[in-house]
């Protein structure tokens, strides 16, 4: 079974990119949520059917914290996704992975084997 990836990025062009990518690596694509809303209201829906999320963690509609914190509660892996690296994550988030902008193909296809592996499917 394919792994089940929440995406979440307000920019539209990353977004379809990083959504490509990732079907390209196998993965099953849920959203792309541009807000911290869809993406709130996508994990409510879809819990712990996910293996996993990307997070850009500075979107138009706030930080993509309050995602990874309800991600958490159903056991679901991510990675924040940034140009700033680990000193740009609030200090409680700095244990996650990160993908740092701009990446390529094979750093998102190497976060997408880690996150799977933490999920542990």
């Amino acid at each position: 079974m394919a792994p089940r990836l929440l995406l979440v990025d307000d920019d539209p062009i990353l977004a379809i990119l990083v959504a490509d990518w990732l079907s390209e690596c196998g993965c099953e694509v849920v959203g792309p949520a541009r807000t911290v809303k869809a993406a709130l209201e996508l994990v409510e829906q879809e819990g712990e059917a996910l293996d996993g999320a990307l997070l850009d963690v500075a979107l138009e509609s706030g930080e993509s914290y309050p995602v990874a914190d309800a991600l958490a509660l159903y056991g679901v892996p991510y990675a924040f996704v940034t140009g700033h690296g680990l000193g740009g994550l609030a200090a409680g988030y700095r244990n996650a992975p990160v993908l740092a902008k701009p990446f390529q193909f094979e750093d998102l296809q190497g976060t997408i084997d880690r996150l799977v592996a933490l999920r542990g499917k």
